[in-house]
């Protein structure tokens, strides 16, 4: 078991560094100059370009380069923004409270709605079903700034239910959450398709096993054989999922946040993106892909605690 848990950490190890690599890399072949955006045109003497691209680290090699700031990314430091001239730290830091509320508020929405139409659909076979699978196909299919368009015409300039911009934070927890209601909305509605796809599948799986059939010819109530032996027996691949989940709402706030004037992590990737802040870029994209990967360890640790299956593997490993 021991071996099988340092394994997993080796292997969550071996993929920062990996993307640590190609994150630093990838941004160095983007076109552009960062001094263009940083100067907002502004001519400049070769001299004062020069001066100024040695202060911001932009002419350094790549291994030099990339060396000097994994250095300061594992003592916590993301370095200063070429475009705020503050620390990176500092702008995330502010960013992350509203972003994470956000993430966790959609979550909340995605998993409720998504396992009760996976419930209904593997319980349910025939119209309801079908009627699962149509609308979790509408789910997947559509881009998240169409749902927020959407919503924001409906029920923010029409209905003025909610407001169309802003994050509450001055407001207190109510009124953050108040302000984040339509952005979770539209990533929950873009993501519990998903959520009821794969849960549907788990639980039609348990549904048809030789152990559920059993228990039916012993007359065990259906709504015990749900809790006890299709649920439970189906958590797997719905913990697993929920933890890919978390992290790809972490992403997904680009537009979202873009979309409702948001001021939080993802809305603050775009503007850097666009004006080739470098630093703040890898920042982000570094802690998404550590997200990933922090979340599927844990997932997978979670497993064997859930699974006695699991855990069986995992000792014979």
């Amino acid at each position: 078991m021991l071996r099988w848990i340092g394994s997993r950490l080796l292997a969550a190890a071996v993929t920062m560094l990996v993307a640590s690599i190609i994150i630093y890399g990838s941004l160095k072949l983007v076109p552009g100059d960062p001094l263009a955006a940083i100067t907002s045109g502004r001519r400049l003497s070769p001299e004062q370009r020069a001066t100024l691209r040695e202060k911001l680290g932009l002419d350094e090699g790549f291994v030099t380069g990339y060396l000097h700031w994994l250095s300061g990314v594992l003592h916590g430091d993301f370095g200063q923004s070429l475009v705020y001239g503050s620390s990176v730290n500092d702008l995330i830091a502010s960013r992350l409270p509203t972003t994470i509320t956000l993430v966790i508020y959609a979550a909340i929405l995605a998993l409720a709605v998504g396992l009760v139409i996976a419930l209904v659909s593997a319980t349910r076979p025939g119209i309801l079903d079908r009627a699962g699978l149509v609308v979790t196909s509408v789910s997947i299919a559509t881009p998240s700034f169409v749902v927020a368009l959407v919503l924001i015409g409906v029920f923010a300039v029409q209905l003025q239910l909610f407001p169309a911009t802003g994050s509450g934070v001055d407001g207190g927890p109510a009124d953050m959450v108040y302000h984040l209601t339509l952005p979770a909305i539209t990533l929950a509605i873009v993501t519990f398709g998903l959520i009821a796809r794969v849960s549907r599948a788990a639980f039609r799986e348990e549904l048809d096993s030789e152990h559920v059939e059993v228990a039916r010819s012993r007359g065990v109530a259906s709504s015990d054989i749900l809790r006890k032996h299709v649920i439970r027996n189906s958590l797997g691949p719905i913990i697993t999922l929920t933890a890919l989940l978390i992290a790809s709402l972490f992403i997904g706030t680009a537009v979202v946040e873009s979309a409702f004037g948001v001021d939080g992590v993802g809305a603050l990737l775009v503007t850097a993106i666009g004006r080739r802040d470098f630093p703040v870029v890898q920042a982000i994209s570094l802690m998404s892909v550590g997200l990933f990967v922090v979340t599927s360890t844990l997932a997978d640790m979670a497993l064997p605690l859930i699974d006695p299956r699991v855990r069986a593997v995992g000792a014979l490993t």
